[in-house]
C-alpha cells in the first residue's frame, strides 16, 4: 500500500509540474496522477538507456516529470501532424 501512495505523490506533483512546463490548459488531478506515473515510466526508461540512475523522493520526481514532457510533447506533434 505505501508504494501505492508513493507513485500517486510522485504522479500528481509530476503531472502538474509538467503541465506548468509545458503550458498547457491542464488535464485535471487524476490525469495529472496518470501523466505522472506514466512519465515515470518513460523517464525511468529514457534515463536507463543513457545509462544514468539514481534514487529517493527529488530523482523520482525529476524522472518522472522528464518522461512526462516527452509525452506531452509526442502527443501535441501527434496531434498537429
Amino acid at each position: 500500500m505505501g508504494n501505492l501512495i508513493w507513485w500517486v505523490i510522485v504522479g500528481l506533483i509530476a503531472g502538474w509540474a509538467t503541465g506548468k512546463i509545458m503550458k498547457g490548459s491542464g488535464y485535471g488531478a487524476l490525469m495529472d496522477i496518470v501523466l505522472g506515473i506514466c512519465g515515470a515510466v518513460v523517464g525511468g526508461w529514457v534515463l536507463g538507456l543513457l545509462g544514468i540512475g539514481g534514487g529517493g523522493l527529488i530523482a523520482s520526481i525529476l524522472v518522472a516529470i522528464l518522461g512526462a514532457v516527452i509525452i506531452v510533447a509526442v502527443v501535441r506533434a501527434i496531434k498537429k501532424a
